[in-house]
C-alpha cells in the first residue's frame, strides 16, 4: 500500500482548500476510512488527471469497433483463461498498489453482501461462491467472470426460492453479521514500482475493451448487464435492515433497462463505490447492534 496521501501530507491553506481533503473528512458518505484513503489518493493521482482524459475516448472508439466485430463473430478471439492471464500481467506491472488494493476489496466484500443476505433472509437456502482473493496470481482463475457469473447465480437462485415459498424479503428482529468483516480483508502487498502508476479508473478504461474482446459478446453483455443490479442489491440490504437511508447512494440505474456498453468503464467505477458503500452501511449496523 502507499504512504499517506498527499492531500493529508500537506497543511490546509484556507485560501486554496484541497478538494481530495474537503472530501475525505467528509463524513456523510458511509464509506470505510481505509477506501477513502487508497480511492482519493488514487484518484487524486496525476494519472487520473492526464492520463484518463486520453484513454477514456480511445477506449471507446475500441468498443465500439470490437461490438462490430462481435456481431459479425460472436465468439472470435474469445478465451477467458487468456483475457484473465493479461489482466493478471497488467495488474502486477502497471497498475497502481492503491488501485489492486480496491479491486480486492470489491471481490471481498461483493462476497460478503451476499453471504448475508443469503443468511438473513427467512425461509431460503441459497448456497454462495465467495470470492475472496488473496494473491494476484488467483485472479488467473477466471475471477472477473465468476464475479458476474455469481451474482446472476445468487439472485435468481434466491428468488427462485422466495417465489415457491410465496415469501419476501422483510427485516428481521436480530440479524446476523457473521458473514460481515469489519476492518482491512487479509489481501497481500501489492506491487510497487516506477511502473506501476495507472490509477483505478484509468486501468478499468483501457481494459475494458480488451475485456470485450477476449470474451464472447454474450459474456461480456452479461457482464456489463450485471452493473444493473446495484440497486438491486442494496434494495435486498434495506429491506433486511429495515431502511433505505442511503439507497440513493447505490446508483447504476434501473435494472430493467440495460445501458449500452459504451460506458460500461464509468458504471463499474460506480459499481465499486456501491459495493464500498452498502459494506461499510452493513458495518456500521453490526457495530450498533453488538453495542
Amino acid at each position: 500500500m502507499s504512504d499517506t496521501p498527499r492531500f493529508l501530507r500537506e497543511p490546509h491553506d484556507p485560501g486554496d482548500p484541497n478538494p481530495w481533503l474537503a472530501t475525505y473528512l467528509d463524513d456523510s458518505i458511509p464509506v470505510a476510512e481505509e477506501c477513502k484513503r487508497l480511492w482519493l489518493a488514487d484518484s487524486s493521482s496525476r494519472s487520473r488527471q492526464f492520463l484518463l482524459p486520453i484513454v477514456r475516448p480511445i477506449a471507446r472508439l475500441f468498443i465500439i469497433l470490437f461490438q462490430l466485430l462481435r456481431t459479425l463473430l460472436p465468439r472470435a478471439f474469445a478465451s477467458p483463461r487468456a483475457l484473465h492471464r493479461i489482466l493478471e500481467f497488467n495488474m502486477r506491472h502497471f497498475v497502481s498498489p492503491n488501485a489492486n488494493q480496491l479491486i480486492f476489496r470489491h471481490f471481498w466484500f461483493g462476497s460478503e453482501i451476499l453471504a448475508f443476505i443469503a443468511r438473513n433472509t427467512r425461509g431460503v437456502d441459497v448456497k454462495t461462491s465467495p470470492l475472496k482473493l488473496t494473491r494476484l496470481e488467483e485472479i488467473r482463475d477466471n475471477a472477473y467472470l465468476k464475479h458476474d457469473i455469481n451474482l446472476f447465480n445468487f439472485v435468481i437462485a434466491l428468488n427462485q426460492q422466495l417465489r415457491a415459498n410465496n415469501l419476501e424479503l422483510a427485516p428481521i428482529e436480530r440479524l446476523d453479521f457473521s458473514d460481515i468483516s469489519d476492518g482491512p480483508p487479509p489481501i497481500e502487498p501489492m506491487p510497487d514500482c516506477w511502473m506501476n502508476f495507472v490509477d483505478l479508473e484509468s486501468a478499468i478504461e483501457m481494459y475494458t475493451p480488451i475485456y470485450q474482446l477476449f470474451l464472447s459478446d454474450n459474456d461480456f453483455w452479461r457482464a456489463s448487464n450485471s452493473l444493473q443490479f446495484d440497486e438491486t442489491i442494496g434494495i435486498y440490504v434495506c429491506r433486511l435492515l429495515g431502511s433505505s437511508e442511503y439507497l440513493g447512494l447505490v446508483n447504476n440505474r434501473h435494472p430493467m433497462v440495460p445501458l449500452s456498453t459504451l460506458r460500461a468503464g464509468f458504471r463499474l467505477v460506480l459499481h465499486g463505490l456501491a459495493t464500498e458503500t452498502v459494506h461499510e452501511l452493513l458495518v456500521r449496523h453490526k457495530r450498533a447492534q453488538s453495542a
